[in-house]
């Protein structure tokens, strides 16, 4: 359940809420953010992000996440914008407003834009006789070093950046796809995460293939992929949803990547309305639905809550205009926040979901939504 209300009673209640806390003792403070991190309602701030600079507005934004210090990354698609968003069509005339923001934007947790960067040169259409990054960014990773990881779904490749847009690595090839079991090339790669420890990411590959690919983050050295249930995927037809049961494969699309703290990786099946989880070498796990009953393409994205066990799971649904609340270990469904609308706290096709350190909820829109919303953790 959400807790919209007018910006009046908002900052009332957040300051009402700041009071509460300065006035507890120590030990009860530690408790009550152990609370807060484990949240199941949540209250929209309404006046994140900040406006932003240079008349600059978002396109679609499919991908969201908050890194080590609890930064905010989005990536988003300049090109998206319509001529009339963006104030460029044939007139004499030069409005104020509005121009398309860069594809890759940091923001601190008040919603101040620290810097932005764009991927490619959207002024161009063709790049070797593609088009390189015309609507194909899809999802953003940043590593505990701090690199920038982005998906490039329509033309097949991952590209690993600096935090301030130099580009390190690229895996696959521009344009180029090789179907499920190809060790070089991807297939619409969705989504990324990344092993510090062992220096592997592991890509949702995606939209075209059916798999989890693990490559070498430093050299792009192939490792290891995996299908549905870990077996060997392949790209036969595959049967409707309505055999989902029995469904051994992943569908299009694999659209999300997470690693837990305790070496598990979530990955969602959109297609199949399911998330099935993995250890890091592949061997399956288990699996659990979500609004199975609504059919196809409720997941989009998952994350986790922040306290020591990550003991719930947050899923985006933009099926259903909503995020889902589950326990992580009994996929128990605790509660939602959401609906379709485009109020503050409301959402269209709500495309990634991300939590800070502080246990506040971040989520990234594509069309009809076009934005990024916080909400911040209400006691339990």
């Amino acid at each position: 359940m959400i807790k919209i209300t007018n910006p009046i009673l908002l900052v009332a209640t957040l300051s009402m809420a700041y009071l509460t806390s300065c006035s507890v003792a120590p030990a009860k403070e530690e408790a009550q953010k152990e609370v807060i991190l484990n949240a199941n309602d949540f209250v929209v701030d309404a006046f994140w992000p900040k406006p932003l600079p240079n008349g600059w507005i978002l396109g679609e934004t499919p991908g969201i996440h908050a890194d080590k210090n609890d930064n905010i990354w989005i990536i988003q698609r300049p090109a998206s914008l319509s001529p009339r968003e963006v104030r460029k069509e044939d007139s004499p005339y030069t409005p104020e407003c509005c121009s398309p923001a860069p594809s890759v934007i940091q923001f601190d947790q008040e919603g101040n834009v620290l810097q932005a960067w764009q991927v490619g040169d959207t002024t161009k259409s063709e790049v070797d006789g593609n088009q390189l990054w015309v609507g194909s960014e899809h999802g953003i990773y940043v590593d505990d070093s701090l690199n920038v990881w982005i998906g490039n779904a329509k033309n097949h490749m991952v590209m690993k950046y600096t935090s301030s847009g130099e580009l390190l690595l690229q895996i696959g090839i521009n344009g180029q796809t090789g179907g499920s079991n190809d060790t070089t090339l991807l297939g619409g790669p969705a989504d990324m995460a990344v092993d510090m420890a062992a220096n592997e990411v592991f890509i949702a590959d995606g939209y075209a293939n059916r798999r989890v690919i693990v490559f070498d983050a430093n050299t792009g050295a192939y490792k290891r992929h995996w299908g549905g249930f870990g077996e060997k995927p392949h790209d036969e037809e595959l049967p409707s949803f309505d055999e989902v049961d029995s469904i051994r494969s992943f569908k299009t699309a694999v659209h999300a990547i997470s690693l837990s703290a305790d070496g598990l990786l979530y990955v969602v099946d959109r297609s199949n309305s399911r998330i099935q989880i993995f250890e890091k070498d592949g061997t399956y796990v288990k699996q659990f639905f979500v609004a199975k009953e609504a059919g196809p393409g409720t997941i989009w994205d998952v994350t986790f809550s922040r306290d020591p066990k990550q003991s719930k799971l947050y899923v985006a649904d933009a099926k259903n205009m909503k995020v889902w609340v589950y326990d992580r270990q009994s996929f128990e469904v605790l509660g939602s926040f959401g609906s379709g609308g485009r109020n503050a706290g409301q959402f269209g096709w709500v495309h990634c979901v991300t939590m800070d350190s502080e246990g506040n909820l971040y989520t990234s829109e594509v069309k009809p939504g076009l934005r990024v919303q916080k909400f911040n953790p209400l006691p339990l």
